[in-house]
């Protein structure tokens, strides 16, 4: 299994507010985060362990489940060249450029 990591292509995966203007780029309010505004030009690297392609992916093609164990936590996309369903395991740090990257993340809860 190839663990090519992901890892964003373009400089500024975390929004940033302009210097000087006193804004937070991830403020809070009472409910916890505020969504930021992420640029739509935000494209992350990433490889197919089928075909071996390497290309790049809009945060839209990107998937993120986060789960209760590293078994349960992974990232999926469909490989533009082979059409291959991939899934890659997340942990932290991919899990951090993706959600700030603005790729859609869902929360997997188990049933008690």
């Amino acid at each position: 299994m190839n663990r090519t990591p992901l890892f964003p292509a373009a400089a500024g995966v975390r929004p940033q507010a302009p210097p000087g203007t006193g804004i937070r780029a991830t403020p809070r309010c009472g409910t916890g985060p505020v969504p930021v505004p992420v640029p739509a030009a935000v494209r992350f690297r990433a490889a197919c362990p089928d075909c071996r392609g390497r290309f790049e992916l809009a945060a839209a093609a990107l998937r993120l489940a986060i789960g209760a164990t590293r078994r349960t936590t992974f990232y999926t996309f469909t490989c533009p060249e082979c059409g291959a369903s991939v899934r890659k395991p997340a942990g932290e740090r991919i899990i951090e450029l993706l959600t700030g990257g603005g790729v859609r993340t869902l929360r997997l809860h188990t049933a008690l």
